[in-house]
C-alpha cells in the first residue's frame, strides 16, 4: 500500500544507499532473452479490432484486502491493457497522463544494454501516427513544455511516459492518447531515427561518470554482485549503443512492449468517464497474437561474492555502507502487510533515534542510519550507512554495530515506542488533512510507483486507518518490536563498501573484520525518555520589529528583514489549495533564513 510512510525517520546525506539507483539519463535495468530470440510481434491494425466488453473490475486490489481508493476507476481492455482514471481538480483544469510499461533495464540482454532507455527517447520522436518530432509540436501547441509537462523515465524494472496537459480539453486529450498509443504500439524506429538519437543517447552516457555516480555504481555492484542488477544501469554501455541498430533495438521492443504489460493513467480535472471512453476508443486497437514472453530471472543475493570492497573517492566523505540482503519474494498488499511492515519501520526509527543521540553527543561518527527497503525486485535488504567524525572509521562502524546488537538484545521501552509512533501518527494525520490540496499529477506518479513495487493504493484516511488498528490490537509493544529488530538484521548475504581519500591496501581486511568484530558493552548505558513541556523552555524574549520590506521580480514575492537580523522570504502560491509550506535554514552561528511558501 503505497501511502503508507517508509522512509527512515533520521535521513543522512547522500548516502550510499540514495546512490545504489542513481538516475542515469532519466533512466534505469537485467538480462532476458538474446534479440534474436525476440519474435516478431503479429499486430492486428486497429480497424480489424473488433470491441469486446471492458472488465472494470478493480484489478489494482487482486489479492488484496486494502480499503479501496474509490475515486479510482479501473478497467482491462479484451487485448490484456489495464487503466486507472480519476477526477482531480488540483490544479484546475489540468489532466496528467501516464503510460507504463511492465519493461526497464533488467529485461535487456548483454548484447541490448541501454535499449530500454533508447526506445524511451525514440518513442518520443515520432510513430506511425505523427512524423518524427511532431508529437511535441503539438503538445507545445496545448501549452507544454517539453521536459517538465512531457518526459519519460527507464528504472531498472519499468520504462513510463509522463504528459501534464496544463489546459486540458476533451479533444486535447483524445487526441494525446492517440499519439501515446501510437508512441507504445508502432514508435517510428527507424535507421535514421536510430542514427539521429543515438548522440543524444551517448552523450549522457558520457556526461553520467562522477564521483557520487562511480560510488554508487560500486556499491550496486558490490550489493548485488552475481545478480542482473549488479551491472544494469539504464544508461547501457558505449559498446552497445554504438552497436545498436534499428532492426536490433526494435526487436527489444515489439518483444516486451505489449498491451498486456502495458497502463494507463489519467488523473485531473475531467469526468473519469469521459476519460475511460477515451482510452479505450485509442488503445483498443492494440492487439498482439504471438505468445507473452517470460519475465527474466533477477536472480537472488549471492553470499559467495566478495564481502567488501574499497573505493577511493577524494571528493566525497568517507563513507561506510553495509546491506544485510535476503531474496526479494512477492507479498499480497493486505492490511496485516503493511501493519507488520509499520512495526518493523518503529524498530527502525527508534535505532535511528539512538544513533542520531549518540552522533549529537560527540559520538565517532557524524551520521548514521539504517533503513529497510525492497530494491528492483532482486533483494530486501536492510541497508547502513555510516559517516565517521574523523579518521578513525573502525571505530565508527562498531559504535553505529553496538547500538544496533543493543537494539537486538533488549527491548526497546514503550516511551520509545510511542514517540516514534506519535510522529507517525501526526504525519499520516497531515496526509488526511491535506489529501484534498493533493494534485492529480502526484496521485498519478503514487500509482506508478505501487504499480512497481507490486503494492495497492488508498487514501490516506485508509492508510490511517490501518496503522489506527494496529496500535489498537497492540503490535507496538517492545517483544513484538524486538522480534522485528532481530529479523531484519539476518539475511543470506552481507556485503560492505567503504569510500576513502586515499589508497589502502589494509582496508577491505580490516572492514571485514570489524563488521564481524565482538561490540558486546560498547553501546553504553540507555538514556531515559524524559517529558518536557513549553514551560521548560528558555523564554523567547520580547517580539522583534521588521526593518525593511522589499518585493522580488513579478510572482508576488517578498523579502522581509527582522531586526535581529533573520530574514524571510514569503511567496504566495496557488498551485496546490490549503497548504503552507515552511523551511528553515541556518547559516554561520546566530544568522538564519527563513523561506515561507505560502499555498493559498
Amino acid at each position: 500500500m503505497f501511502a503508507l510512510p517508509r522512509a527512515a525517520a533520521y535521513p543522512v546525506i547522500a548516502t550510499a544507499f540514495a546512490l545504489l539507483l542513481v538516475p542515469t539519463g532519466q533512466g534505469w535495468a537485467a538480462p532476458s532473452k538474446s534479440s534474436a530470440g525476440h519474435g516478431a510481434p503479429k499486430t492486428v491494425p486497429a480497424a480489424a479490432a473488433t470491441p469486446a466488453a471492458v472488465d472494470r473490475s478493480p484489478w489494482l486490489y487482486n489479492g488484496s484486502d486494502i480499503p479501496q481508493d474509490p475515486d479510482w476507476h479501473f478497467g482491462t481492455l479484451p487485448n490484456g491493457l489495464r487503466y486507472a482514471v480519476r477526477r482531480n481538480g488540483v490544479p484546475p483544469g489540468q489532466v496528467a497522463v501516464r503510460v507504463r510499461v511492465d519493461a526497464g533495464s533488467l529485461y535487456e540482454t548483454e548484447s541490448e544494454r541501454g535499449f530500454a532507455h533508447f526506445i524511451e527517447h525514440l518513442t518520443f520522436r515520432g510513430s506511425a501516427y505523427v512524423p518524427d518530432g511532431e508529437a511535441k509540436r503539438v503538445w507545445q501547441r496545448m501549452g507544454t513544455t517539453f521536459g517538465s509537462d512531457t518526459n519519460a523515465q527507464t528504472t531498472p524494472t519499468q520504462t513510463f511516459f509522463k504528459l501534464d496537459l496544463p489546459s486540458a480539453t476533451e479533444s486535447g486529450l483524445d487526441e494525446s492518447l492517440h499519439i501515446m498509443s501510437g508512441m507504445m504500439e508502432s514508435p517510428a524506429i527507424t535507421p535514421q531515427a536510430v542514427t539521429a538519437e543515438r548522440p543524444v543517447v551517448l552523450a549522457e552516457q558520457r556526461e553520467a561518470p562522477g564521483a557520487q555516480v562511480r560510488f554508487g555504481d560500486a556499491v550496486r555492484a558490490t550489493f548485488f554482485a552475481g545478480q542482473p542488477l549488479a551491472d544494469r544501469s539504464p544508461i547501457g554501455n558505449i559498446k552497445t549503443l554504438e552497436a545498436a541498430t534499428a532492426e536490433t533495438v526494435k526487436a527489444f521492443h515489439d518483444h516486451w512492449y505489449r498491451p498486456e504489460r502495458t497502463v494507463v493513467i489519467v488523473s485531473g480535472d475531467i469526468d473519469p468517464a469521459v476519460a475511460e471512453q477515451l482510452v479505450i476508443k485509442n488503445f483498443s486497437g492494440w492487439v498482439r497474437n504471438d505468445p507473452k514472453p517470460a519475465d527474466p530471472d533477477f536472480g537472488k543475493p549471492d553470499p559467495s561474492q566478495p564481502a567488501t570492497r574499497v573505493i577511493v573517492e577524494p571528493s566525497i566523505p568517507t563513507l561506510i555502507t553495509w546491506a544485510v540482503l535476503r531474496p526479494w519474494q512477492f507479498n499480497n498488499d493486505t492490511i496485516i502487510f503493511n501493519q507488520k511492515r509499520l512495526v518493523d519501520q518503529v524498530a527502525l526509527r527508534v535505532i535511528n533515534r539512538r544513533l542520531e543521540s549518540r552522533a549529537r553527543s560527540g559520538g565517532s561518527f557524524l551520521q548514521a542510519s539504517v533503513q529497510l527497503n525492497d530494491e528492483a525486485r532482486s533483494a530486501n535488504g536492510t541497508f547502513v550507512d555510516v559517516v565517521p567524525a574523523g579518521d578513525d572509521w573502525e571505530k565508527a562502524v562498531k559504535d553505529v554495530r553496538a547500538v544496533i546488537a543493543d537494539a537486538a538484545a533488549a527491548p526497546a521501552t514503550q516511551a520509545e515506542i510511542d514517540r516514534e509512533l506519535a510522529e507517525l501518527d501526526a504525519a499520516m494525520k497531515n496526509q488526511v488533512a491535506t489529501q484534498a490540496a493533493e494534485a492529480g499529477a502526484k496521485q498519478a506518479d503514487d500509482l506508478i510507483e505501487a504499480l512497481d513495487i507490486r503494492e495497492t493504493v488508498t487514501t490516506a484516511q485508509g492508510s490511517y486507518d490501518v496503522l489506527a488498528a494496529a496500535e489498537k490490537a497492540g503490535m507496538f509493544n517492545p517483544d513484538a518490536i524486538l522480534a522485528s529488530t532481530r529479523r531484519v538484521f539476518v539475511g543470506t548475504a552481507t556485503h560492505a563498501v567503504i569510500n576513502l581519500h586515499a589508497p589502502d591496501a589494509t582496508a577491505g581486511q580490516r572492514l571485514a573484520a570489524v563488521l564481524s568484530a565482538d561490540v558486546s558493552g560498547l553501546a553504553g548505558a540507555r538514556k531515559a525518555l524524559t517529558k518536557v513541556d513549553f514551560s521548560k523552555l528558555p523564554p523567547l524574549g520580547a517580539p522583534g520589529t521588521v526593518t525593511s520590506r522589499e518585493k522580488l521580480g513579478d510572482f508576488g514575492s517578498e523579502k522581509v528583514v527582522f531586526s535581529n537580523g533573520v530574514r524571510m522570504i514569503v511567496f504566495p502560491s496557488s498551485s496546490e489549495t490549503g497548504r503552507v509550506y515552511v523551511r528553515v535554514r541556518c547559516v554561520r552561528r546566530q544568522r538564519q533564513w527563513h523561506r515561507f511558501e505560502v499555498v493559498n
